[in-house]
């Protein structure tokens, strides 16, 4: 960047506005804006805003043009020996050069204050992230427990319905059984009705004897009385499948041959 490139800032320590128009250029090489020199060095003694120097001479502040017109620039210097027109350019330069040491010097302090900062910034935001690992894994470990719970708590809900599953199918076959006794009481007694029966129509023939009654008998084939399948309701399809020809009796059976 060219020294044509430089733009003049202002110097007052909360303002470092670009200088246009008019400044107030002062003798310990500072410059302020039209409107902070304006009211800066209405007061007397006026002090320097920036290095708070006394400023009593009658020309250690000036306003001057920064953007002067060609007949000023034609005038201002003319008459004058080179070398006081040297030694003017020279202080001229001397101040532009103090300004843009300045500038430097306190940029390099605003960088050093932000590096220190930003610095700061890190060890806390270190600081935080660590923090946040913590309640994280506090918080992964909360969600895990948290899982197993409600594991445990839905095997519970599982569990408590097959016991209530268990306990119906158990019901049910309670159920069952006891139909089953029924049925197979009922059936027991109507064999033992069958068999005696049986035995009163049979007549006795030679050749067979009873050891305990010493008749002679025939020994003849028993005949069980033919069941339809039996379920929930088997009462009533018992009884229903024994009614033949009228009712008149429960079963009929083939008298055995005769020899």
């Amino acid at each position: 960047m060219s020294v044509c490139d430089v733009t003049l800032l202002c110097n007052y320590p909360k303002c470092r506005t670009k200088l246009s128009g008019f400044a107030w250029v002062t003798a310990c090489s500072h410059a302020f804006c039209d409107q902070h020199g304006s009211g800066e060095f209405s007061r007397s003694p006026a002090i320097c805003p920036a290095c708070s120097s006394a400023l009593s001479g009658k020309l250690d502040i000036v306003r001057t043009e920064l953007s002067p017109s060609e007949e000023y620039k034609a005038m201002v210097l003319a008459g004058l020996r080179p070398d006081i027109v040297l030694d003017i350019s020279a202080r001229a330069l001397a101040f532009w050069s103090y300004q843009v040491h300045q500038e430097r010097m306190y940029q390099e302090y605003s960088f050093s204050r932000a590096a220190v900062r930003l610095k700061q910034l890190e060890k806390m935001l270190s600081q935080q992230n660590q923090s946040r690992e913590l309640e994280l894994t506090a918080m992964r470990g909360e969600i895990a427990s948290q899982k197993k719970v409600n594991h445990n708590s839905q095997t519970e809900v599982v569990m408590e319905e097959y016991k209530r599953q268990y306990g119906e199918v158990s019901e049910r076959l309670m159920e069952r059984n006891r139909q089953y006794q029924k049925l197979r009481g009922l059936y027991d007694s109507l064999r033992l009705r069958s068999m005696v029966v049986g035995e009163r129509e049979r007549p006795t023939q030679p050749g067979h004897h009873d050891y305990n009654t010493g008749l002679a008998r025939q020994a003849i084939p028993q005949r069980s009385p033919q069941f339809l399948s039996l379920g929930l309701d088997g009462d009533s399809r018992f009884f229903s499948c024994l009614e033949a020809d009228g009712a008149k009796t429960f079963f009929q059976f083939s008298s055995p041959a005769q020899d």
